[in-house]
């Protein structure tokens, strides 16, 4: 009787100890799948971040390649403005008219304007096209309004200051006049209601 007690009681320990064994098994090959987890998600985040910086890196080579003149060609059209107030000046002096030389010295600031504006166009810088537009603040900046009924108010109708894009950004906001309703005189509005007052009680 002992031996076969004995003999049950180890049978018994074995299969407690192959269940534990299954147990600390299954444990470790859990453990070892959220490690690998874990460490895929580590690595695609990682990946992900050098994709991200990769596209930044090249949007900003393609923009600095492509605006890395965007200073100095903001700063360059102060020369294009000197020259057509300079022109204006010239052709406007009545003192200056008289000189027989005028003509030439116009005609060589134009060539020099001339030249500048087709430096320009050739690196996408062009003047922004504002007459009898819809004010924009993207591309306008109203410097003064000025009274007309016969046009939709927020139209612009003078350009003080030429404005320039280069490519798809803005380069100078163009300086504007734009339109905005005249205003009724208040005496022949007050005249107006005094009428309209009148009327009705007449009517009542």
């Amino acid at each position: 009787m002992e031996k076969s007690d004995k003999k049950e009681e180890d049978q018994s320990s074995l299969k407690d100890n192959g269940e534990i064994d299954k147990k600390e098994q299954s444990s470790l090959e859990d453990k070892s799948e959220n490690k690998l987890k874990n460490t895929e998600e580590k690595l695609l985040r990682a990946m992900a971040e050098i994709e991200n910086q990769r596209r930044r890196f090249e949007k900003e080579k393609i923009e600095a390649f492509e605006f890395g003149g965007f200073n100095f060609a903001r700063e360059s059209l102060s020369l294009l403005d000197n020259l057509e107030r300079a022109i204006a000046s010239f052709t406007n002096d009545e003192n200056l008219k008289k000189n027989k030389d005028l003509t030439k010295i116009v005609d060589g600031l134009e060539i020099v304007m001339k030249d500048l504006v087709s430096i320009f166009k050739k690196n996408g810088i062009v003047p922004i096209e504002c007459f009898n537009k819809k004010f924009d603040p993207n591309f306008h900046q109203a410097m003064l309004e000025i009274e007309d009924n016969t046009k939709e108010t927020g139209t612009v109708v003078q350009e003080i200051q030429k404005g320039y894009m280069m490519k798809d950004r803005l380069l100078r906001p163009s300086m504007v006049g734009v339109t905005k309703k005249r205003q009724e005189n208040t005496e022949n509005t007050t005249k107006k209601d005094e009428k309209e007052s009148s009327e009705n009680e007449v009517k009542k």
